[in-house]
């Protein structure tokens, strides 16, 4: 099989194969294996780049989309989603959606793939040729689209086209869209918000975390408009930045926003929000946006308007408001993804019948990575969704005027035990988020080193 089938050149073809979630996927020869657990950004090695860092954030793409579809928190009555992935690259998101999202749900999902990159692009459509999904689609691209018709390939579910993603953005209107450059996503935040129906998910990432969380102070003011401190709460307020800017971008275009799930993921910052059009709701924006101040009793306070003297010690502006949507978020579970996207047996015996190199190893450390993609989601989806204290566990001794921090599980049981909530947030730092005043959460550190000593 060579890209000569539909049309395009592939030096290279067909690479090495790796298997992400229960998709076979095909890599350059000069890209290395991947590591289990990749943390950092990978390096980009030219045209056709597959980040493996990245596997968690489309994993978790694939559960919110099969969520929307068999929850209807979007679309009622069983109707079809309209899915654009403005920047695919090699496709392995889109193929993911077809792959692995529920059988029975597959015609509800009219996906869109959109890359400038020839070579990409023509790599994502030859992998989706040489593996095509077990399920068939009963739609054609003729319904898929409304309009003339327009030029691109649709191959068994997925419509390819070849545009600079703002130009794809400006041609259609899309009930979800999904933008993942290389760098920073500010440059089609208008025209992706400006593609959304009425009602629709926009899912972006970045991956300028300097700029985000303040350590380029100079990237930062220019791409997002705000003053960052590098501390324990650089990765929170690196988030919060960029859903401030998706909310008051899109209050310019008349429409609001509700939050879905935002994390900050090793190497990079990945928003889901619900955006719909009211100018009413758009117009209270700035009911959630302000700063975090650090303070001297407390780690910090949000203000709306901080004073001169406390601008000092606050970044922002930022999203102050919920971070997640609380309904969905539970239901991000690990036995859940392991339902969605962990590989049977036939799709190891499948991958390893084309080139797949793997032992049981292997196997153990994907179904682990699987499960850390939504470790902790669930269980913090209450506090994530309402107001809430976010704490380092590296920072209590300091606060606590005690030795040593105890661990992490016995301060949430113990704030659990006094009648608050608490959980770990899903942050490779030792956070937690608790209801509990910052006072509270004090004494119980103090009684637990008191219980320690005796």
């Amino acid at each position: 099989m060579t890209g000569d089938n539909l049309g395009g050149n592939l030096d290279g073809w067909p690479g090495s194969v790796w298997l992400e979630g229960r998709t076979i996927i095909h890599m350059q020869n000069g890209q290395p294996r991947p590591s289990h657990m990749p943390r950092g950004p990978a390096k980009k090695t030219g045209s056709g780049f597959l980040n493996p860092a990245m596997a968690p954030a489309r994993t978790r793409s694939v559960l919110l989309l099969a969520d929307v579809l068999e929850n209807d928190w979007l679309i009622k009555d069983g109707k079809s989603i309209r899915v654009f992935d403005a920047l695919c690259s090699t496709g392995v998101r889109i193929r993911r959606w077809r792959n692995e999202i529920p059988g029975e749900l597959q015609n509800r999902i009219r996906i869109t793939a959109n890359d400038l990159d020839d070579f990409a692009l023509n790599w994502a459509k030859v992998s989706h040729q040489t593996h095509p999904p077990s399920v068939s689609i009963d739609h054609s691209i003729e319904s898929d689209r409304y309009g003339k018709k327009p030029e691109g390939v649709f191959e068994n579910g997925i419509f390819f086209q070849q545009l600079d993603a703002r130009v794809a953005l400006s041609e259609a209107s899309y009930q979800w869209i999904d933008v993942d450059p290389f760098g920073s996503p500010v440059s089609f935040l208008d025209s992706a918000i400006q593609s959304l129906a009425r009602t629709g998910v926009l899912e972006v990432t970045a991956t300028d975390t300097a700029a985000l969380t303040g350590s380029s102070l100079s990237s930062q003011q220019r791409r997002y408009g705000a003053k960052g401190i590098v501390d324990l709460y650089a990765h929170d307020d690196a988030v919060r930045t960029l859903m401030g800017l998706i909310a008051t971008t899109a209050a310019r275009h008349d429409k609001s926003m509700i939050p879905i799930l935002a994390l900050f993921d090793g190497h990079h910052v990945r928003v889901s929000v619900k955006l719909s059009t009211s100018k009413e709701k758009a117009s209270q924006v700035n009911t959630n946006m302000g700063w975090r101040v650090r303070c001297d009793d407390v780690p910090y306070r949000f203000k709306q308007h901080p004073n001169e003297d406390q601008l000092e010690r606050a970044s922002g502006p930022m999203w102050i408001g919920p971070m997640w949507n609380h309904q969905i978020t539970e239901r991000m579970t690990e036995q859940r993804a392991m339902e969605i996207c962990h590989p049977s047996k036939e799709d190891i015996v499948r991958a390893k019948s084309v080139g797949l190199d793997w032992d049981d190893t292997d196997l153990e450390y994907a179904t682990r990575e699987l499960c850390r993609s939504v470790r902790h989601i669930s269980k913090a989806a209450d506090l994530m969704s309402r107001e809430h204290l976010l704490l380092n566990l590296d920072s209590l001794p300091k606060w606590s005027g005690t030795p040593g921090a105890p661990k992490m599980e016995v301060l949430i049981q113990c704030l659990i035990d006094k009648g608050h909530c608490a959980a770990r947030a899903p942050d490779s730092e030792p956070v937690f988020v608790t209801d509990a005043t910052f006072q509270d959460v004090v004494k119980a550190v103090q009684e637990l080193n008191n219980k320690s000593t005796k």
